[in-house]
């Protein structure tokens, strides 16, 4: 069976660098199947859709896995079976479970102002405020390099962001003075911000949450937030500020403008500063 798992891997491993997959989007599906045929003692190629439907059954129950997770197991299924041992797809659909609708925790401009005042860590702040001002991902931030802050445009540039997309976002003035004061006593050697006393590395998922978080706590914030949450108050506060949804879509980078609407939902809109269009005419 060890030498049939090693096969199938490799397929896999194989067939979703020719689609261009991230690195960690592949290492992260091949250890999810390796983990299905480790439990199950199974062959991949021998795991059909109810056994494969019973394992994630006993996951959810056992291990109370997250939606993402399950949905994670389904997409590398799908890929093995499709891609890789060529079956149709349409006979053994897993379906996918129904997402909760939760609402994402958003912060107040005048939070985020404190929480950026309390920041006295260069490296932190400058990492805040970018990230704020431009509605970075977390990985976005992880990987931007000094030559992707265009201070001529005013913008920031993100390589190969999440669907392998580069885009353009708003880089602010007042972002763009802290990173220039940060720039001259780091200097960092290849990523704008590189892990401590390791130059030429990204911080860590983990240590980017960490600095969010003990920011947050030093402002005296006690809303359950994360490194993401700072990307969500730039959308909200793009919106409350009268900024089209369709801009901010082209900011977030978001392919669908149903991912975007999330924020409509968010803003705190004062109905009574809108005015209606015929108040406009000159009649």
């Amino acid at each position: 069976m060890k030498n049939e798992t090693s096969k199938c891997v490799e397929q896999l491993v194989y067939e979703m660098q020719l689609r261009n997959y991230s690195v960690r989007t592949i290492e992260s599906y091949s250890k999810l199947l390796t983990n299905v045929e480790n439990s199950l003692e199974l062959p991949l190629d021998e795991i059909g859709a109810e056994l494969f439907k019973s394992y994630l059954h006993q996951r959810i129950m056992q291990d109370e896995i997250s939606v993402s997770m399950i949905n994670q197991f389904i997409s590398a299924y799908k890929i093995l079976q499709v891609d890789v041992l060529k079956r149709d797809w349409k006979t053994i659909t897993v379906k996918r479970p129904r997402r909760e609708k939760k609402l994402p925790v958003v912060l107040s401009v005048e939070e985020v102002q404190r929480m950026i005042s309390a920041t006295k860590n260069l490296k932190h702040r400058a990492l805040i405020m970018l990230t704020y001002s431009a509605g970075l991902r977390r990985q976005e931030a992880q990987m931007i390099k000094p030559l992707d802050i265009d201070s001529a445009r005013m913008q920031v540039r993100v390589v190969q962001g999440k669907g392998k997309k580069d885009r353009y976002t708003i880089l602010s003035a007042k972002a763009l003075e802290m990173l220039r004061q940060y720039y001259k006593i780091a200097r960092p050697e290849k990523y704008l911000f590189e892990a401590q006393g390791k130059k030429g590395q990204t911080l860590s998922d983990t240590t980017l949450n960490c600095i969010v978080k003990k920011c947050a706590a030093k402002a005296g914030i006690r809303k359950d937030i994360s490194f993401h949450t700072l990307r969500h108050c730039f959308a909200t506060h793009l919106l409350e500020a009268g900024v089209n949804i369709r801009l901010i879509q082209q900011f977030m980078g978001h392919t669908s403008i149903k991912t975007t609407t999330i924020y409509l939902h968010l803003a705190n809109i004062n109905p009574a500063s809108i005015q209606s269009p015929l108040d406009s005419m000159n009649i």
